[in-house]
């Protein structure tokens, strides 16, 4: 059986500048999701970043991506028009793409969800307590009813994007915000996953409920298409 192919993107910016993000993640958020997610037997995980030609995702290696994760932050507006074209042709005809945390913001997850995806936040070492509202659900599977980071960044409703297909996870915060902070769409043929947790400053991404969670998304979000959607004009319809 082959092996799911992920991409996990980031900037891979501020680990280069700042001491703080490269003491959690010196060789960058990417490292720590690429190597927990090959630890599963049915992933093969590599990575790409912003400064790479065609940002690591030329057309070649996009068309053999089963699952695209995406985090990013401060250079959203650097991603190339064009490469945001590409993703999003690659998901309407049924590539995953799970979207990290401040990605809200990226210009692919803003262009598939047709709104601002705006929120409200907070760095003040908040603890969040994540809820499962679909028991059952791929993506929660293996994951107890609730889950605790010590500190993590608010991000509070309301949140500017149209109501989810199913709605995983919800964020209660010790300033009393909630947040929706798991939860899909389908965009053409291609499954799409948000899910808030991951700031750059905190060890989120090490924590193996939320790396089970991002695996289970992968399993989730792969490409289940079995037919080629056709379009356009049609000379006659199907034999009688």
């Amino acid at each position: 059986m082959s092996k799911l192919r992920v991409v996990v993107w980031n900037e891979g910016q501020q680990e280069k500048s700042d001491a703080a993000v490269k003491r959690i993640y010196p060789d960058g958020i990417h490292d720590v999701i690429v190597k927990a997610l090959n630890l599963h037997d049915g992933i093969d995980a590599t990575a790409a970043t912003l400064d790479e030609p065609e940002h690591g995702l030329p057309a070649h290696r996009l068309d053999q991506t089963d699952v695209l994760i995406w985090w990013g932050h401060q250079a959203h507006d650097a991603i190339d028009d064009a490469i945001v074209d590409r993703i999003y042709r690659r998901v309407l005809a049924g590539m995953g793409l799970i979207v990290l945390h401040s990605a809200h913001f990226s210009k692919i997850f803003k262009r598939l969800m047709g709104t601002s995806c705006d929120l409200k936040w907070r760095e003040a070492n908040d603890k969040e307590i994540i809820w499962v509202t679909a028991p059952g659900h791929t993506i929660v599977q293996g994951i107890d009813d609730h889950f605790v980071l010590e500190r993590e960044e608010m991000y509070g409703e309301h949140f500017d994007i149209p109501e989810p297909d199913e709605t995983i996870l919800i964020s209660w915060f010790s300033g009393g915000e909630v947040f929706r902070s798991g939860v899909t769409y389908r965009r053409g043929m291609g499954r799409v996953f948000y899910f808030r947790p991951g700031h750059e400053t905190y060890p989120t991404y090490h924590n193996p409920t939320v790396q089970k969670i991002i695996a289970n998304a992968v399993h989730w979000a792969k490409p289940t298409a079995t037919t080629v959607a056709r379009y356009g004009h049609q000379k006659s319809g199907p034999a009688a």
